[in-house]
């Protein structure tokens, strides 16, 4: 294996609570209640799929683009002052470049998220590729963050391994042909093997240059 790439929420940010947060701001405006588990349910997929399932699937394109922005600005406010790095999320990335590997980052994030995520956490410089979801036509479970990361990253996608939380992002990684490492929080253990992941960790610690060339 010589490419790693990386999801970005949940994965190298713990964006979870203000995603969850911004939803929810969002939402009561529109008179609609997002729950917890409602959210878990669609975390993963672009923003602009997920405003579609929560508030109607005949909004207009101008619609969806409007709430879209509303929602990632209210999300920015929240991480601004202080990007909630995954733990052992900056070591990880350290180990893997020192190691030869390429790294990227596939979010299905907008592309000033990633800006915020990629500089405030100071983690700009590990990284030889990105992609957001402004780059592609189909989010998630679709292949299609990954299939472009690898392009960038100029490394064949049977050498990529994906590093995801969601079991969306597991079956992309598979539909791209590419080996996968699900890291559980955001959702548990089961759901990730289910959904394909070739291993399963608890922490970004348990991941080494070793682990990634067993793959």
């Amino acid at each position: 294996m010589r490419g790693v790439i990386f999801d970005m929420d949940g994965v190298l940010v713990d964006s979870g609570p203000a995603h969850l947060t911004s939803w929810q701001t969002l939402a009561k405006r529109r008179g609609v209640d997002v729950t917890a588990e409602r959210f878990k349910r669609t975390f993963g997929q672009t923003s602009r799929d997920i405003i579609r399932l929560t508030f109607g699937e005949d909004l207009s394109e101008e619609d969806v683009r409007r709430l879209d922005a509303q929602k990632e600005a209210i999300y920015r406010e929240l991480i601004a002052e202080s990007v909630p790095l995954m733990p052992g999320c900056r070591n990880l990335l350290e180990r893997l470049r020192k190691a030869g590997l390429r790294l990227a980052v596939a979010t299905s994030g907008p592309p000033e998220n990633l800006e915020l995520v990629l500089s405030g956490g100071l983690i700009a410089n590990y990284f030889d590729a990105e992609v957001h979801g402004f780059d592609i036509a189909a989010g998630k479970p679709a292949p299609d963050c990954f299939l472009l990361a690898a392009q960038r990253l100029g490394v064949p996608l049977a050498e990529c391994v994906v590093v995801e939380d969601a079991p969306v992002g597991i079956e992309a990684a598979r539909a791209a042909g590419m080996k996968s490492i699900g890291l559980s929080g955001t959702h548990p253990t089961d759901r990730l093997l289910a959904a394909g992941a070739d291993r399963v960790i608890q922490s970004l610690d348990e991941i080494t240059p070793e682990l990634i060339h067993a793959l």
